[in-house]
């Protein structure tokens, strides 16, 4: 991921005092006394695919707040003194590690006993480098079975507050992208509000409730994909932010990334001479760009190529140029995308 803009310590450091001053001086006992009011927990989630979860899992019990507002890259973003600070005092933080190295950094110092990586939650696995673009869609069966793996004793347990006693260590250099694919984010959801149980035990029964809801729609859409995708005139689909190794791998597809994992990174111009001679060779017809990052290396290469293009959302953020509202109509349009791009019969 890109790590250029990752604020060091002592910067943090300095900005966390900066931050608890300015919020002093700001009606500080108004805010507490309109929290204390509001009379729910307290969530701040790191970015989009982690607000969907804590917005869905926990209804009207929460207040959800984002670092990362809609628009912004997730991947650049750098966090002002006063989210800084206002961290310490969330009830319930939800990020994934790996994919904003600034906001892993403040959340570590932030301390908050609640602090749930969604990492933890579900098996990162190596996706993106051009070692992996012959296998993007081998592993399935593996890959369902590391589903199978999370279904133990502890599938009920917030396993992101105690990665250490279940194995579940977030692996340097794995794909952060798990939102991606279906089931994946369903073991991630139920992860998530096993966290919201426990550190608000008396809404308990609506957190499941909530849950076990949102992991059924989304075996919905898993079901949708695995039906949709099964028979296709090509199974190679190129696209520039190679975000979506999951739901190839998951759906037997095979992603051809043009920028690798770090949707700034700019691709060798042998890179792009091998993605022409894929394109030919596996019939593909839409080179896919996304919403978030600019799409002229996309553009080029469909010119070149002779092929088309088309928005294949990695769901970073949602914004007026989205094809949804929510994480479950932009999927659907992903569906739509992949569909009419892999000619699905």
């Amino acid at each position: 991921m890109n790590v250029r803009r990752l604020i060091p310590s002592t910067a943090l450091a300095g900005a966390v005092a900066l931050g608890l001053v300015s919020l002093s001086a700001c009606s500080g006992t108004s805010d507490a006394a309109d929290k204390a009011g509001a009379g729910k927990l307290d969530v701040v989630a790191s970015f989009y695919p982690m607000q969907f979860l804590a917005e869905r899992i926990g209804g009207n019990n929460v207040s959800v707040q984002t670092l990362t507002e809609p628009g912004t890259e997730p991947h650049d973003l750098e966090l002002k003194p006063r989210q800084i600070a206002e961290l310490g005092d969330a009830d319930v933080i939800l990020f994934l590690k790996g994919v904003q190295p600034a906001v892993d950094k403040a959340i570590e110092q932030a301390g908050v006993k609640h602090t749930v990586d969604a990492a933890t939650l579900t098996k990162l696995e190596d996706h993106g480098s051009s070692e992996d673009h012959d296998h993007a869609g081998e592993s399935t069966e593996e890959h369902a079975g590391h589903a199978d793996e999370s279904k133990d004793e502890h599938a009920d347990e917030p396993k992101g507050e105690h990665a250490d006693e279940h194995g579940h260590e977030s692996e340097a250099g794995g794909d952060p992208h798990i939102w991606l694919d279906p089931v994946k984010y369903a073991e991630v959801a139920k992860g998530v509000g096993a966290a919201l149980k426990k550190a608000d035990p008396a809404h308990a029964a609506d957190y499941q409730k909530n849950t076990d809801a949102l992991v059924k729609q989304l075996g919905e859409l898993d079901t949708a994909f695995e039906q949709g995708l099964k028979n296709t005139a090509t199974r190679t689909f190129i696209t520039t932010h190679s975000a979506f190794g999951y739901l190839a791998e998951r759906y037997k597809l095979d992603q051809e990334g043009i920028q690798g994992l770090d949707p700034e990174s700019e691709p060798s111009p042998a890179r792009i001479k091998e993605l022409q001679a894929t394109a030919k060779e596996e019939k593909v017809t839409t080179v896919f760009f996304e919403t978030l990052a600019s799409d002229k290396t996309a553009k080029t290469l469909a010119k070149d190529t002779g092929l088309k293009t088309d928005v294949l959302d990695p769901l970073e953020g949602i914004t007026d140029r989205s094809k949804g509202d929510d994480y479950m109509e932009v999927m659907q349009a992903n569906l739509t995308a992949l569909k009419k791009a892999l000619g699905a019969k």
